[in-house]
């Protein structure tokens, strides 16, 4: 039981950081002439790409975080 929540641990750790690079990569896609712009829909599309992977690297962490407490609390 312990080798697979290690396991998806490390999986869910890998998910973060996916969701991370993605999400900055989105970020520096929005270029200063898109931001002057305004109504463009390369901005919009990047905003909700953003938006998206932060919230997805949010949830993968939480996961993570309770993949860890039941670790813990199968090891006492």
């Amino acid at each position: 039981m312990n080798i697979f929540l290690i396991i998806l641990l490390v999986v869910l750790c890998i998910m973060v950081i996916v969701s991370l690079v993605r999400g900055i990569v989105a970020f520096l896609k929005t270029t200063k002439v898109d931001l002057e712009n305004g109504g463009s829909d390369n901005l919009i599309e990047m905003q909700t790409m953003q938006n998206k992977m932060m919230f997805n690297r949010i949830k993968y962490q939480g996961l993570a975080v309770l993949v860890v407490a039941i670790i813990m609390a199968l090891s006492r």
